[in-house]
């Protein structure tokens, strides 16, 4: 596999030690993470008390030659406009992060790994 931004979740199963998750991930050659996960991530880590080696932790996953840090933008706004617009028109409710994560996958032309069932009701968003 290419180009894959993959969600909050599969980052915390990856480090969970979960063998599926772990098996896809090395299978991507650039492994996409958006600066609304690092968010999560660090929302996360301050409810707990492992926050230094979490964050550790997340800085080494970060560091890797294959992970590329995707921020938002004008140009992301515009696809998250798109998304949010289309979800609402459908009836489709989903979480606000992951609009913005969803858009950033558009933006980029990444195919999105996770395991939240509500990335279903995005048309056209390539999911493994």
């Amino acid at each position: 596999m290419k180009k894959v931004l993959i969600d909050t979740n599969i980052y915390s199963l990856a480090m969970k030690g979960d063998v599926a998750v772990v098996s896809q991930l090395r299978k991507i050659d650039c492994i996409g993470f958006s600066a609304i996960s690092v968010g999560e991530l660090y929302a996360g880590f301050k409810g707990g008390s492992w926050e230094a080696a979490n964050r550790d932790e997340l800085y080494l996953f970060l560091d890797s030659p294959r992970v590329i840090v995707l921020s938002v933008d004008a140009e992301t706004a515009e696809f998250y406009a798109f998304v949010l617009h289309n979800l609402k028109k459908a009836g489709t409710p989903i979480p606000t992060n992951d609009i913005w994560i969803a858009a950033i996958a558009f933006q980029h032309g990444y195919q999105m790994f996770t395991r939240d069932k509500h990335f279903y009701f995005i048309p056209g968003l390539v999911l493994i």
